[in-house]
């Protein structure tokens, strides 16, 4: 980072906290503890490379509930599960906004975006949509046999690597078959195939994924937006106009010739609402909601994919176990089918337990005190930014045993679930903003990582063991099992 905007951040971070002090004050205010500005400006680098790590280590000096004043915003970074249930389920309706990102408001996104959106007419009308049309039971399986293709596509690439001894990047082909099971789901055709046609789909969602995901100075020091000095902002607007390119052309195709060979795919379930209700869908709704659905499923989706296949070959003694009740319940090599997962207690403890050590967003999307609440002693401000550091809770001993190791069978016989119900483990949130796709994803992540073990060795290339939580890809031999 340039010397000259840390300097800039501690002049403005200091200058903000005199007088922010003195506001608390005349409020009387108690306000959690937390660092200094000048602490926290020490640790900018890593902060904005390690964010998660970074604050769990800060709230083992200040306290699970901890404040942090970096610019003109107040952030509460909470880090224990009994301090969570209060923001996501007792007090949900009080902390049921968002913080808006800067990234997010490129083409007016946040005033569509369900997981931006205030709770309102349109974010309920959004809402009953994904639950009641789009990821309902009846829809998913439905719209099962498009994803059945897919994953035999991935099935046939790993077996022709086995075949020439190659290693697979085992997080870019499950993006490849994340993208193409959502696009399949959605638009009823891939946007990525296996002869590389599609790859500029897969580039833009990478890309928009990555300005998206990276910590942004706007968002704690808004005079700087002007200047928009890592380029967020422009990077976003540039990948989304490509995307809404793409969903422009997809819908016209939709409505102008249809297709009589689909069998009423998301983008129909929506184009008849629209025109049964216009105020509740149209077009430009429409993109922003796939925009919401394809960002946050995609990336992801192939993360865990690829921190479980670590953890496994890792492992292998919770390989050979995860093989065996395939094996016994499934066959090997036979294909996997999304009812079979009922009847797969390990694989699905593999899953829970992946989420817990590598939550894909490891601070939640940020929630915003609608008004002053206290908790645990302290006050949470109105207008106070909220992250839950679900990565410090999943790694905390004093709620799990050996918080460090891969051990799925602790979820063996556990009723803890990933559905917001148990505030150890909310990989996807909690109350009214839990994410919506949740049940599409967790049909994804069990039917691909149980098809790539599923007949299949693995091995590290170069028996190197990746960094992955640093972004390093995961590169890993497959060898074909005979039945």
């Amino acid at each position: 980072m340039d010397s000259e905007i840390c300097t800039l951040l501690l002049l403005t971070c200091t200058i903000i906290h005199v007088i922010s002090n003195k506001v608390r004050r005349k409020l009387n205010y108690k306000l959690p503890p937390g660092p200094s500005p000048l602490a926290l400006v020490a640790n900018l680098v890593e902060l904005s490379k390690r964010p998660q790590q970074t604050l769990a280590k800060l709230a083992k000096l200040h306290g699970p509930i901890m404040c942090l004043k970096l610019g003109q915003l107040t952030t509460i970074v909470i880090s224990s599960p009994d301090i969570a249930k209060e923001v996501l389920q007792t007090h949900d309706l009080l902390f049921s906004n968002r913080t808006i990102p800067q990234a997010t408001t490129v083409h007016n996104h946040n005033h569509y975006s369900l997981p931006f959106l205030p709770v309102s007419p349109l974010w309920r009308d959004l809402r009953k949509i994904c639950n009641n049309q789009l990821f309902n039971n009846k829809s998913l399986d439905a719209s099962q046999n498009l994803r059945r293709k897919k994953l035999h596509e991935l099935l046939n690439h790993v077996h022709a690597c086995s075949l020439k001894g190659e290693a697979v990047d085992i997080g870019n082909v499950a993006f490849r078959t994340a993208i193409n099971f959502l696009a399949n789901t959605f638009f009823s055709l891939d946007f990525v195939n296996s002869v590389g046609e599609g790859e500029e789909y897969k580039g833009i969602v990478e890309n928009l994924v990555r300005a998206i995901g990276t910590p942004n100075l706007v968002d704690f020091l808004p005079l700087l937006k002007m200047v928009d000095p890592q380029g967020i902002r422009r990077r976003s607007s540039t990948y989304i106009s490509m995307l809404f390119v793409i969903f422009d052309r997809l819908i016209y195709k939709r409505l102008e010739f249809g297709d009589a060979t689909i069998d009423d795919d998301m983008l129909d379930k929506l184009l008849n609402i629209s025109q049964e209700d216009g105020q509740k869908m149209d077009h430009k709704k429409i993109k922003h909601l796939f925009l919401d659905l394809i960002v946050a499923g995609t990336d992801t989706t192939s993360y865990t994919i690829k921190c479980a296949m670590a953890e496994l070959i890792n492992n292998p003694n919770a390989m050979s176990k995860a093989k065996r009740e395939l094996e016994q319940s499934i066959g090997i090599g036979n294909p996997i089918e999304e009812s079979d997962v009922t009847r797969l207690p390990y694989l699905c403890a593999i899953i829970k337990e992946t989420l817990r050590l590598h939550p894909a967003a490891p601070l939640l999307l940020p929630r915003k005190g609608n008004i002053d609440v206290e908790i645990n002693g302290y006050t949470i401000p109105q207008g106070a930014q909220i992250f839950i550091n679900v990565w410090a809770i999943g790694r905390d001993p004093s709620i799990w045993d050996n918080p460090n190791s891969f051990s799925p069978e602790r979820f063996l016989g556990s009723e803890i679930d990933v559905k917001g119900r148990h505030s150890q483990l909310t990989p996807f949130g909690g109350g009214r903003r839990i994410c919506p796709g949740l049940p599409l994803a967790m049909r994804m992540l069990h039917l691909m990582l149980g098809s790539l073990i599923n007949g299949f060795d693995w091995k590290f290339e170069n028996d190197v063991n990746p960094d992955i939580d640093m972004g390093q890809p995961l590169r890993a031999i497959p060898f074909r099992i005979n039945k």
